[in-house]
């Protein structure tokens, strides 16, 4: 289940994102639940005050009442979202990483007009580009390459909403 991320997730989402394995190929845990707690509550406002994107963050909750994980996406006027994801290494391959990004593209794309969906990532995070691939992502085109890749060790996987759920 999504439930819009709030300040209030952070203390328990810390204990998800500190897992070491998460940060196999970038990023690092974050340095306090104070820090997360932080981060939150600025991510509550759902995008900057000039309003030239939104964001959108949902903790992933499991039936048995534990978090999981995020999923978020900046949504570009344009009707272009960035999708991104996290989940506790405990969750991987069990199909709930796939079910919890496909029900963030189902809102994005019913609730909010998104058309085309982006994500980036180290070309070398095999677990996520396969992820991506079951959801009928694909390697984004030269022009995509170039235009939304920050390092050039990076993917940039492209999903049109044409293809549904």
């Amino acid at each position: 289940m999504l439930e819009p991320q709030l300040q209030t997730h952070a203390a328990e989402m810390f204990e998800v994102l500190a897992d070491p394995a998460i940060y196999e190929f970038e990023n690092e845990p974050p340095p306090s639940a104070q820090w997360l707690a932080e981060r939150f509550r600025r991510l509550e406002s759902r995008g900057p005050d000039d309003g030239s994107e939104q964001w959108l963050n949902w903790v992933v909750r499991l039936p048995a009442g534990a978090l999981a994980g995020y999923v978020q996406a900046t949504v570009l006027p344009s009707e272009v979202a960035f999708v991104a994801y996290e989940l506790g290494s405990a969750h991987w391959r069990q199909g709930i990483g796939s079910s919890a990004v496909r029900a963030m593209l189902d809102e994005l794309r019913e609730q909010h007009g998104v058309h085309t969906f982006l994500a980036v990532l180290k070309a070398r995070n095999f677990r996520s580009e396969a992820l991506l691939r079951s959801l009928r992502f694909e390697p984004g085109d030269a022009q995509q390459q170039a235009q939304y890749r920050d390092e050039p060790d990076e993917l940039v996987m492209v999903r049109p909403s044409a293809f549904g759920g």
